[in-house]
């Protein structure tokens, strides 16, 4: 499939049709899906309908955006008006929301054509797709094993050229891990940077949307739509938004002024010898195309992760607390009373990894534990970021493998949740400090499988992080190859 600014072209110079782009993803979904499994609903009539829209623009003459015709999938965690938004959960199956989120309606209001709502771990707690209540996504390089999580559906669509584009969130890797295992660009933004209104909560302060793109450019664009500060959400920052795409260069020079930090905890111990290899050649190709590169020391990154897995529940605890079966969503019909309508509903409605981070988190936040725990996981969230600060005090980039390793097979994990969770290990400090990340392929390991490169900058810094990322990809041709689809079923 064509990249966004290809397919523009097309359509401006009537070359082709939305509604013929449409179409043709469409069949593609279809003859994909019984494989794949990448979307919990095809939205085929809403698409072809706005695809419609954007052909009687052009028709009439009239100019349109970058996004106009373009397929695009949305994870299914941000409300779309008319359309299910279940979040991969039983207790949201028949949930109907009544308006848009921020992100879709600014889509829409560009012209962009949603093919469908994206599989993902259930309220997006998991790392590998596995936990959804409906159906399991394989990764398109090997449809045996994982595509990442949680964002899984909306990376393997793009992946398998499913969509153009998606949309994502991440809590803590949900976008940069599966990026990493899918062979695709992810960007995790600065936080505030993207409106949240919409998004269903799983962690408040630490949940953001972000893009999915074959290339750097397609996720820039996607990301200049959906940025911006948006009143309905308190957390949005009201600065300006560059254009992300517009000064993109095949390099990084003048030589030497600019300055990549490589984090030497991420590297060693833990860490898949092919994927240190891999990442190690990549460091050395943004050296020769112009960058001075150092060892950055940020001595509290590895407690990202215990710190995190307080953190998350414990917001996630106040957070799913509304789904009780009365409001809206499922509800258990085996009670009879209140109280025991409340319980069945969600020991039936939610699903075991959900169920234990609701547990993990209220035990983080009752009385004789919160100051031990909670207070305790706040302060060191805190040393992170200092850790970060002073690190961009002596460069404008980090840089460090985006996973320990790449893809495992469906059910590896499953059965130990600790080993689930170093998945994330890379990511997730990134998240605590609130900082833009992103991820894109830097090679394959033996099996054939997609290996990322996760890029750090200060907040506000998504240009950079573009410009630099653009400059490795346009160097290389990793990002050029495509799935098979193959693997066992």
């Amino acid at each position: 499939m064509a990249s966004i600014r290809e397919l523009h072209t097309q359509l401006v110079n009537k070359e082709r049709s939305a509604v013929e782009i449409t179409q043709e993803t469409l069949d593609r979904i279809q003859s994909l899906e019984p494989k794949l499994h990448s979307f919990l609903c095809v939205t085929a009539e809403k698409a072809l309908e706005q695809a419609e829209a954007v052909d009687a623009k052009i028709a009439a003459g009239e100019e349109i955006g970058l996004l106009a015709g373009i397929p695009i999938g949305i994870k299914d965690n941000m409300c779309t008006k008319g359309i299910t938004t279940t979040c991969a959960s039983r207790i949201l199956e028949n949930f109907v929301p009544p308006y848009e989120s921020t992100v879709t309606q600014k889509l829409f209001d560009a012209g962009a054509v949603m093919v469908g709502k994206a599989n993902m771990d259930e309220f997006a707690m998991g790392s590998s797709c596995e936990t959804s209540a409906y159906q399991l996504t394989g990764n398109p390089w090997d449809v045996s094993r994982v595509p990442g999580g949680s964002s899984g559906g909306s990376a393997a669509a793009v992946a398998a050229e499913e969509c153009v584009v998606s949309l994502g969130s991440d809590t803590g890797g949900s976008i940069r891990l599966p990026a990493s295992f899918c062979g695709v660009v992810g960007m995790k933004p600065t936080y505030g940077l993207v409106s949240r209104y919409g998004l269903v909560a799983y962690a408040s302060s630490l949940d953001q949307i972000g893009p999915f793109g074959r290339s750097v450019e397609d996720a820039a664009i996607l990301l200049n739509t959906v940025a911006g500060y948006d009143p309905k959400d308190s957390t949005s920052l009201n600065v300006p938004i560059p254009n992300y795409a517009a000064n993109l260069r095949p390099d990084l020079k003048p030589k030497g002024q600019l300055k990549i930090g490589v984090i030497k905890e991420t590297f060693g111990s833990g860490l898949d010898s092919v994927v240190e290899q891999a990442v190690t050649k990549a460091i050395e190709q943004l050296q020769a195309l112009g960058a001075e590169v150092h060892v950055i020391s940020c001595p509290r990154f590895r407690y990202g992760l215990p710190s995190y897995y307080i953190i998350a529940p414990s917001e996630a605890s106040a957070n799913l607390a509304r789904y009780d079966g009365v409001k809206y969503g499922y509800r258990s019909e085996d009670a009879d009373n209140l109280m025991s309508m409340y319980t069945s509903t969600r020991a039936t409605g939610f699903g075991p990894e959900v169920k234990r981070r609701i547990m993990i988190g209220t035990y983080a936040l009752s009385a004789g534990y919160y100051d031990a725990y909670y207070l305790k996981a706040q302060k060191v969230r805190t040393l992170i970021k200092q850790d970060f600060e002073n690190a961009f005090e002596q460069v404008d980039v980090l840089v460090c493998p985006t996973a320990p390793a790449t893809a495992f097979k469906a059910g590896e994990k499953t059965d130990d949740p600790l080993s689930m969770y170093l998945t994330d290990l890379m990511t997730i400090p990134v998240n605590l400090a609130g900082l833009p990340g992103l991820s894109l392929p830097c090679g394959f390991d033996d099996q054939g499988l997609p290996i990322g490169l996760q890029l750090i900058s200060n907040v506000l810094r998504e240009d950079l992080l573009f410009q630099v990322a653009y400059a490795y990809e346009q160097s290389t041709d990793w990002h050029l190859r495509k799935p098979s689809l193959g693997g066992k079923e």
